[in-house]
């Protein structure tokens, strides 16, 4: 089967957070854009046609998700893709992944005890620990090469803190992309399990996987308390949809987090499209989503390219997961917030800047590749323009 990626969709006047709402947080409205996480792509044919059938059928009432068609379809992906087996019970609903982040801290800490991340972060991690009122206790990752370390003794000393309670994981993790290999995380469950700490594990890029990294699945090496937490939202560009799941082993957690969910948020009903959604993504998904990345990662060796060809000491690699290519640009010492107004008054584009994501991203930028190759040309060329004007 062949899909089409490099025809450009116009997603302005569409509600559109990247296209239409830029200048919140770039301050202009006539920017080229890449930036939050979601991608420039119609989604599959396969979801669009269960959608369009769901709606033909006229009655869109309240629903239900715990029924063998989606929670088959999320173990058939599992297995597919990960060659994982997962217990289908275990599995949880959810509007989004962040609200299930936010749910299960809010479970298992109290306000003032402290959550463990890796940084740099998704911008969202440190917002949902803040605004819970956790303590977030920063794990900076030491970049070597084209892979990002652990600092393993740092961990523990983290995690062996009285009022550690949670290890907030991004599997893969973004922004660095890095592939978080099955020994690291056999570590991780060690250390926590050792410490009474719990782990939520962020995987909603975990599609997004290249070349010979593969990606480990929570549930193949979890140990203690623990939950995964992820979405079809990022491999099928359907977040506007709203839906989400989980897996959470504990019995008692999981009856726990259910509780919450239903009885204090009134969340029985899920978003009846997504669940469409993911049916038709884990069913039928499978040889769009590997022609979708096929092409990302085209994407990002041309980034590579360009850059490497205009600036050869950056020698900028692909990342190893993520359409989001985290590129370092220490090397050439630019101060990063001239070049942002660079990029945004003259260059007229938006990226975001690395220190989005915490004090170690400062001298990094995040430049989402999700979007057809010609839009990635005239967004590598307008980023290659910007730097040179400021060295």
């Amino acid at each position: 089967m062949s899909f089409d990626f490099s025809t450009v969709t116009d997603r302005h006047g569409t509600w559109c957070t990247q296209w239409d709402y830029v200048a919140d947080r770039f301050g202009s409205a006539d920017l080229l854009p890449f930036t939050i996480s979601d991608m420039d792509f119609p989604t599959a044919p396969c979801i669009l046609e269960a959608l369009q059938h769901r709606l033909a059928h006229g009655v869109l009432g309240y629903s239900r998700w715990q029924h063998d068609d989606f929670l088959g379809a999320i173990a058939h992906w599992f297995q597919q893709r990960f060659n994982s087996r997962i217990e289908t019970e275990t599995v949880v609903y959810g509007p989004s992944v962040i609200y299930m982040v936010a749910q299960l801290i809010r479970q298992w800490s109290q306000p003032g005890d402290g959550v463990v991340t890796f940084t740099p972060a998704y911008d969202a991690f440190f917002k949902v620990i803040d605004g819970n009122q956790r303590r977030l206790l920063p794990c900076p990752l030491i970049g070597q090469g084209n892979d990002w370390i652990m600092d393993e003794p740092l961990l523990e000393s983290l995690l062996q803190q009285p009022a550690c309670k949670v290890l907030l994981l991004c599997s893969p993790h973004n922004p660095t992309g890095k592939v978080w290999t099955r020994s690291e995380l056999e570590l991780m469950a060690e250390l926590c399990e050792r410490h009474g700490v719990r782990i939520i594990s962020d995987e909603i890029h975990m599609d997004m996987v290249w070349g010979d990294n593969r990606h480990t699945p929570w549930t193949d090496v979890a140990r203690s308390d623990w939950a995964l937490v992820t979405s079809g939202s990022k491999s099928f560009n359907i977040p506007a949809l709203t839906g989400a799941y989980g897996l959470i082993g504990n019995k008692t957690s999981r009856d726990a987090y259910l509780h919450q969910l239903k009885a204090c948020d009134g969340l029985s009903s899920p978003a009846v499209m997504a669940i469409h959604a993911h049916v038709a993504a884990y069913r039928a998904g499978e040889p769009w989503l590997d022609a979708l990345r096929d092409y990302l990662q085209g994407n990002l060796h041309h980034v590579a390219d360009r850059l490497n060809h205009a600036f050869p000491q950056l020698n900028w690699q692909p990342p190893q997961s993520t359409y989001l290519a985290w590129i370092d640009l220490r090397p050439l010492g630019i101060d990063d917030r001239l070049l942002q107004n660079e990029l945004i008054e003259h260059q007229k584009v938006a990226i975001m800047p690395g220190y989005t994501y915490g004090e170690e991203g400062n001298g990094f930028l995040r430049l989402n590749v999700g979007c057809p190759r010609s839009k990635v040309e005239a967004g590598v060329e307008k980023l290659i323009a910007g730097i040179q004007a400021l060295l």
